[in-house]
């Protein structure tokens, strides 16, 4: 994918004890969301840690950061969505931070969980962008508000069925929109979805 300052949306499976090993990354804003099993993460600033369902993961690459990344679980298969952002700069420092986001709080709305806005507690992103989560039950609709008027948005419909407007999307489906400051979502059965609103240049 390339959408706008979205440069990367990765759906990846990585087998028990299987993964990636160290690699390095610069000038870019990583974002991994675990959405079932676990990973590991380690890299050369110092971080170590266990990631799982629920939790969030940022890394500003910056100047160049090296990271592995593995599944610890040896017979359970771990499914992740990695995103990567274009920063508003380049060469800052490497930083790492991770955060655990109560899924109870997305139940019929959107749960801003890593942006470049400061808003409530979310991760921190070096981009006035922001990613949420949301989930809706069958027959309702939930809607999506832009933060900064010009970005676009990338819709991807991580369970369930819904409608944008006449665009039917199943699992999986995902969805660029621009050129508007509301999204309405009309979910035709529970329904899950990340929205990742971005500049669009």
């Amino acid at each position: 994918v390339h959408f706008g300052m979205l440069r990367v949306l990765n759906d990846d499976i990585v087998a028990g004890g299987q993964g990636f090993g160290l690699h390095p990354h610069n000038d870019m804003e990583i974002i991994t969301i675990i959405l079932d099993g676990a990973l590991q993460h380690n890299d050369n600033m110092g971080y170590g840690s266990v990631i799982r369902p629920g939790d969030v993961q940022v890394m500003s690459a910056g100047t160049g950061v090296m990271h592995s990344e593995f599944n610890p679980l040896p017979d359970q298969a771990t499914n992740l969505f990695q995103l990567w952002i274009f920063p508003k700069e380049k060469g800052i420092a490497p930083r790492y931070d991770q955060k655990s986001f109560d899924a109870a709080a997305r139940n019929g709305q959107f749960q801003l969980v890593a942006s470049g806005f400061r808003e409530n507690g979310e991760l921190y992103i070096h981009q006035d962008a922001g990613i949420s989560l949301g989930d809706v039950k069958g027959g309702d609709t939930i809607t999506y508000r832009m933060r900064k008027p010009g970005n676009g948005a990338y819709v991807m419909l991580i369970d369930g069925e819904v409608n944008i407007g006449d665009q039917a999307m199943r699992r999986r489906d995902a969805l660029g929109v621009w050129d508007t400051d509301t999204i309405r979502i009309n979910a035709t059965q529970n329904s899950s979805l990340m929205v990742v609103e971005v500049p669009m240049r």
